[in-house]
């Protein structure tokens, strides 16, 4: 059974390059933001790291470049 994080754990994961709201389906209902420095942040929740890889899996399957992955509070 993989681990579980903390039930449910929220996570920005910023990656180079913009996407338009459109691509919020393919990440699990993640909210994209574009930034002005030409990168895009997906926040959203993850219910296990399973959750979490499978995300990362699909930045790399459609080329993107990953910056970073950063937990951030559950919202209440």
């Amino acid at each position: 059974m993989p681990p579980r994080l903390a039930d449910p754990h929220r996570f920005e994961i910023r990656i180079q390059g913009q996407l338009d709201a459109g691509w919020s389906d393919w990440f699990d209902g993640f909210e994209l933001t574009d930034c002005r420095d030409g990168t895009t942040i997906l926040t959203g929740t993850v219910t296990d790291q399973a959750a979490l890889h499978g995300i990362l899996r699909r930045i790399g399957d459609v080329g993107l470049t990953l910056l970073s992955v950063n937990p951030t509070p559950t919202r209440p």
